[in-house]
């Protein structure tokens, strides 16, 4: 036993430890080990580079599981009470440093009510795109002033995760339209891969060349072998494999319709669609009974908006899709937009000339014509379909 180190482990240890992150192995079968308090003890979480390994604590057997882990070729503790962050370190040579700071903001808080709210992003995992991304630090802890991003990163993950346990899929092959610097697009491939187990193909597709080139380097850095780019065009994207889910996350304008009306030809089973800059039937909209609604201009652009969405849902309804509206706050800009989240479904016939008929009328009303309408109408007159 080093001595040394128990010494410290005890002096950490005697206040009232929320979390602790072992790190830094050398030539160990585990990544990382995250400590969690819990009512009872202690519970520690084994991270290899895809799996997780449990294990159960006493608050008396905590200091031998540090010190053993410590001693067998891990080289750093980062521990943290609710006003105090904890170092252990060793060197090279076996030198074993410590040290302590005042934190100015509880942890507790910050742990406690993380831990309840059951993450798909665990804090404490070293994440590499949240690592970039300046969301959590190189020990994958949460950056403090970063929180609010890391809730509404985990939320778009729970949209998905959501839409993937009403299927059977163990295997998926995604295709991201309009990537752009692939923020997200990372960090799903990471859950889904990493977290779920499951076997992914994904490829981002984006007009912009530079963005493209970075994209692939940062696949490339992290290993992700199944991630692949390419710059491409939404509207005349072809895919050589049968594609599974489709991510579209502010396709400008009609690129958004284009990308679901790829996911309906395809029998996609999942459709995810962030829309963004909904010009289109802003420019087409108007009504000789409801002018009310296109008479002033900040009020005609939020109606065409919620036309826009409204008809995109009825028609993936009509396709085949169960569809939700949902609400999904940018995690990068913060404002609140609409998420489109289609599941491939059972929909009686009747139900779905139901809706078609609905936006037709609105269609009528309102002088529209919808991109995504047309596309479904040249590929098979939805009204000799069915």
């Amino acid at each position: 036993m080093n001595e040394e180190l128990y010494e410290f482990l005890n002096n950490i240890f005697a206040d009232k430890v929320e979390k602790a992150v072992i790190s830094n192995g050398k030539n160990t079968e585990y990544k990382r080990i995250v400590i969690a308090r819990q009512k009872s003890g202690y519970q520690g979480e084994k991270f290899t580079e895809k799996q997780a390994f449990h294990d159960n604590i006493s608050f008396e057997g905590i200091i031998e599981y540090c010190e053993k882990w410590m001693s067998g070729g891990f080289r750093q503790l980062n521990a943290w009470s609710a006003e105090t962050e904890y170092f252990i370190k060793i060197s090279k040579k076996g030198k074993v440093f410590f040290d302590k700071k005042s934190l100015s903001a509880p942890v507790k808080i910050r742990v406690d009510n993380n831990r309840k709210k059951n993450y798909y992003l665990k804090e404490g995992e070293v994440i590499p795109p949240l690592v970039d991304m300046g969301i959590f630090s190189k020990e994958g802890k949460v950056i403090n002033s970063m929180y609010d991003k890391y809730r509404q990163i985990n939320k778009f993950i729970q949209f998905i995760e959501e839409a993937i346990n009403k299927t059977n899929l163990k295997k998926l092959n995604i295709v991201d339209f309009g990537c752009g610097k692939s923020y997200l697009t990372f960090v799903v491939y990471y859950y889904l891969t990493f977290v779920k187990g499951i076997d992914v193909t994904m490829t981002g597709l984006d007009l912009k060349e530079d963005v493209i080139i970075k994209c692939r380097e940062t696949a490339e850095k992290y290993n992700y072998d199944k991630l692949h780019f390419q710059v491409g065009d939404v509207a005349v994207y072809e895919s050589k494999q049968p594609v599974d889910m489709v991510i579209t996350l502010h396709a400008c304008d009609t690129a958004t319709d284009y990308a679901i009306y790829h996911a309906i030809r395809w029998g996609s089973k999942i459709i995810i669609s962030v829309p963004c800059c909904q010009h289109e039937l802003n420019a087409q909209i108007k009504s000789d009974d409801f002018g009310i609604l296109t008479r002033y201009g900040l009020l005609k652009e939020r109606t065409a908006a919620i036309m826009t969405d409204a008809i995109r849902a009825n028609l993936l309804e009509y396709s085949g899709y169960k569809s939700q509206i949902l609400e999904f706050i940018d995690f990068t800009h913060t404002p609140k937009n609409l998420l489109i989240r289609a599941v491939k479904s059972n929909i009686a016939k009747e139900h779905r000339l139901e809706l078609l008929a609905e936006t037709e009328r609105l269609m009528k009303e309102f002088n529209l014509s919808p991109a995504l309408y047309r596309l479904l109408s040249d590929a098979e007159k939805p009204n000799d379909n069915h």
